[in-house]
């Protein structure tokens, strides 16, 4: 079979994933040197739409990106943390563990509770300002090398393939983007990463990776039951205590709260349903309250890194990171 003709594009730096990571990334390069030219491709139809995590956010970051954020009126930093709860669940009541005894880290002062897709978006607009251009609804299906083994660009998934894998009367080639340098952001588990991990043995001498899957909704609850700014971290019930995993309520602006619970995946009970023991956790005393007379709004699922920075690869590669 001949090979695919396809239209190319070049640039400075191509970017997959218009995640926080990706958008920063770009903003950030433009930043630094307006004239480089930079694309970042997102697979989502528009950017956000892939992005899940209900986030306590802790502002650093952005304060050293966008240093003059606070004073804008479109930021998506509206709900600073006024609370920390730490709850053990068991079947029957729960405790609540003293705030002292959590690590630092668990200290959410001076931070935000956020809707990570408003952040990107929010993010985005800062970065089409700057001139990078976005590219929503492309995923890169592929990667580009040249001959001398280093990544030189990424090809989009192609359009218009029948299920048996011939191409069909709508058929359209992906595009290939080229750069001088390539960034791969795309999330936990990624194809494009996966790839690289393997070809240029990027794990060697690190820790096994481990993952967990999490669950998310996003309620509208009634005004008696929101209590925005608290951030509340639960484990235990209903997880046995072979099952690692956690859960957490996230009160935002506008009486919606974000709950979630996450499984490791190193669980060793084959009939156990992640998804099930999400909805059982809802009906715990604790926490079913905050859910009275409220309307479930959106919900998703996706992997988490859970293996630590001893379990993160090397981050650069012949091409790119």
């Amino acid at each position: 079979m001949s090979e695919i003709e396809r239209e190319s594009m070049e640039f400075d730096v191509v970017i997959v994933g218009a995640g926080p990571a990706g958008l920063a990334a770009a903003i950030r390069l433009k930043q630094v040197n307006p004239d480089l030219s930079v694309v970042v491709l997102e697979k989502g139809g528009e950017v956000g739409a892939h992005i899940l995590s209900g986030a306590v956010v802790d502002p650093i970051g952005i304060d050293r990106l966008l240093p003059g954020w606070r004073e804008e009126s479109d930021h998506p930093f509206k709900t600073p943390v006024t609370a920390d709860h730490f709850l053990v669940l068991g079947p029957a009541g729960s405790f609540r563990l003293p705030n002292f005894l959590m690590p630092p880290l668990m200290n959410n002062h001076g931070n935000y509770i956020v809707s990570l897709g408003n952040v990107c978006r929010w993010l985005a607009t800062k970065a089409e300002a700057l001139g990078v251009e976005i590219y929503p609804g492309f995923a890169a299906a592929s990667l580009v090398y040249n001959d001398a083994g280093a990544v030189t660009g990424v090809i989009t998934g192609d359009m218009g393939v029948e299920k048996d894998g011939t191409h069909g009367p709508a058929y359209a080639p992906g595009m290939a983007l080229m750069g001088k340098y390539v960034l791969i952001g795309e999330g936990a588990r990624g194809s494009l990463a996966k790839q690289l991990i393997a070809k240029y043995r990027l794990s060697e001498g690190r820790e096994p990776g481990k993952y967990g899957i999490g669950l998310k909704e996003l309620w509208q609850v009634k005004s008696e039951n929101h209590k925005p700014g608290l951030v509340q971290h639960s484990f235990g019930w209903p997880l046995d205590m072979k099952t690692g995993g956690g859960s957490f309520l996230y009160h935002l602006e506008d009486n919606q709260v974000a709950v979630g619970f996450v499984v490791h995946l190193n669980y060793k009970n084959p009939y156990l349903s992640p998804f099930e023991e999400f909805q059982r956790f809802k009906t715990h005393p604790a926490i079913a309250g905050t859910f009275e007379g409220a309307k479930r709004i959106g919900y998703g699922a996706r992997a988490i890194t859970e293996g630590g920075w001893q379990s993160v690869p090397k981050l650069s590669f012949p091409g790119g990171v």
